[in-house]
């Protein structure tokens, strides 16, 4: 598993391990149904408390990201699960971000360029 832990970051680090392992499920990495290691595994693969992984199976399971089937583990959920909440959330930081942008004097077309720009990076 591709998680590293930064231990200079001021979040704490189920957050941290939340964060990873949902941009590892967004961007298709992990796949519907893919199973992820045991939190007992993963707490040893990156020498943390389990409660620690624990809380963030939690918030990802909290969230539909992830499932668990009793005595068998945690697996991937079907992109729909979570797709329409995560957009609805970036939907709205990204609406509130144009508007703070808008009030400092920003022009609508350098907003838009960013983003188009952002995007563009996010292609290759």
């Amino acid at each position: 598993m591709l998680i590293n832990i930064d231990y200079q970051d001021k979040r704490p680090i189920y957050e941290q391990v939340f964060e990873k392992l949902q941009n590892l499920i967004v961007k298709g990495v992990l796949t519907e149904n893919d199973k992820i290691p045991s939190v007992r595994n993963m707490a040893i693969e990156l020498s943390i408390n389990p409660n620690t992984i624990q809380r963030a199976y939690q918030e990802l399971e909290r969230e539909g990201y992830i499932y668990t089937v009793k005595g068998r583990g945690n697996f991937v959920s079907g992109r729909q699960q979570w797709q329409s909440d995560k957009i609805g959330r970036c939907m709205s930081v990204l609406q509130d971000a144009a508007a703070e942008l808008y009030h400092l004097g920003v022009d609508r077309d350098s907003i838009v360029s960013r983003i188009d720009e952002r995007i563009e990076e996010e292609k290759k």
